[in-house]
């Protein structure tokens, strides 16, 4: 993903106000990010933790996304889930059920679509190893890195398709 700026970033988003994308919190450090490991730029809001955001490059533009966490059922450290982004496993609160609100006339009547995602929504660095799960090692793959990070785009893809239809 190429460096965003925090204009780029608060006009990306589709489905919350203006007023909402002006007030998010951003990401600590956007300049010291990975971009180039980056397939979307994902958070969690450091001031409302139920509050998340994704950025990506869609339809030959950004696309911004206001994401809600339900909040975290209590699990033991065996317990295992898995991100429907990126297909990594995480033991207790790794993974997190996520909301979009839809938008148009669908999220207006409070319509929502919901992924289970990484609850740090840092996918695209357990794709590439850069960061590693408290499961530890991951699922016994042989699909190359290409081909994990085409997956993880596509599913991107489709649940944004979902929130914008």
């Amino acid at each position: 993903m190429r460096h965003l700026t925090e204009t780029e970033i608060r006009a990306s988003f589709v489905n919350c106000s203006k007023g909402e994308a002006k007030r998010l919190g951003l990401p600590p450090g956007l300049e010291e990010l990975p971009w180039d490991d980056l397939d979307f730029l994902g958070w969690r809001d450091p001031g409302a933790r139920e509050r998340a955001y994704l950025v990506t490059e869609h339809g030959g533009g950004l696309l911004g996304l206001s994401l809600r966490s339900a909040a975290a059922a209590v699990r033991g450290f065996t317990s295992r889930s898995m991100c429907s982004l990126c297909v990594t496993t995480h033991t207790g609160g790794g993974v997190a059920l996520m909301t979009a609100r839809r938008t148009g006339e669908a999220g207006r009547q409070g319509n929502t679509v919901g992924k289970y995602l990484c609850a740090d929504l840092a996918c695209s660095l357990y794709i590439r190893g850069k960061r590693q799960t408290a499961a530890g090692r991951g699922l016994d793959e042989t699909l190359s890195l290409d081909g994990k990070i085409a997956r993880a785009r596509g599913n991107l893809r489709a649940f944004v398709d979902l929130v914008t239809e």
